[in-house]
């Protein structure tokens, strides 16, 4: 793990921050100058067209890849995040879009899955206390422990693998795509789900295509294109047609940096202008 000195132009309540974060696959530049910030209780949307880079930052901020260039900052210090297990334990918790569920097996199994309780044989006491504190947190709608999770819905699966991120009391919070392929009813679930998060203090960046979502739950929205920042805007002061521009290359660049709402320095305000 690698310290360093803390970021500047970030709000004391920062737990995340990019700077310049690149990453490139032989000839082809995933992401470029990546910046980011996310503050404790927010929740920060990441959008753009298939192939701007969604996906590889969020593997970026898991661990999953290591960036070739830039840093990243967790609560003003810098660290190195070498491995998903690195990752975890510096409270960045992830979803993916798959879930990574055992469909076989119940819900608290899947809960527990590879942290189970076990002084010395499983405590399933602990584990069922435990999970029903976690469900009780997301104001989850899960009718058993013990049902089969092929049994739930989309919405509740999708409970549960949020429910599981949050045994280690994580600070930052990855979700990617959580209402993909979902009906109306469990989009609303789960995007209730992601407003008990924010409500919960944690740093949510959620990687989606549905702009009513984006809209419904987030505070901010960034853009990629092209694994390039086209823009960072305040939800409440943009409107879809704008974001749609900057997703698809019509907003200019350098307009959409100065729209953002990342806290900065005088010195950095001089040079963006």
């Amino acid at each position: 793990m690698m310290k360093g000195t803390a970021v500047t132009g970030a709000g004391t309540d920062t737990v995340l921050s990019l700077r310049g974060i690149c990453k490139r696959f032989g000839a082809v530049a995933a992401l470029t100058d990546i910046e980011l910030d996310v503050a404790a209780g927010e929740v920060v949307a990441i959008v753009g067209d298939n192939g701007a880079g969604k996906s590889t930052l969020v593997k970026v901020l898991s661990g999953v890849y290591a960036p070739d260039a830039g840093k990243i900052f967790l609560h003003g210090e810098e660290e190195s995040l070498g491995s998903p297990a690195l990752a975890h334990a510096r409270g960045i918790a992830t979803v993916f879009q798959d879930l990574a569920l055992c469909e076989n097996l119940d819900v608290k199994a899947n809960l527990f899955l590879g942290q189970e309780i076990r002084p010395w044989l499983l405590d399933d006491v602990a584990m069922e206390k435990r999970s029903w504190e976690l469900l009780r947190q997301l104001s989850a709608k899960i009718p058993s422990l013990s049902v089969p999770v092929a049994a739930l819905s989309g919405g509740q699966r999708q409970t549960v693998a949020i429910a599981r991120s949050l045994l280690s009391n994580p600070k930052i919070i990855l979700l990617d795509e959580p209402t993909a392929a979902l009906g109306v009813a469990q989009t609303a679930e789960v995007l209730n789900l992601v407003e008990r998060l924010k409500q919960n203090g944690l740093g949510v960046v959620m990687i989606s295509h549905n702009m009513e979502d984006v809209r419904a739950v987030a505070d901010r929205v960034a853009v990629l294109r092209l694994g390039r920042n086209n823009g960072v805007y305040d939800v409440e002061d943009v409107s879809s047609e704008e974001i749609i521009a900057a997703i698809t290359g019509a907003t200019d660049n350098a307009v959409s940096r100065r729209a953002a709402r990342r806290v900065t320095s005088p010195q950095e305000e001089r040079e963006e202008l």
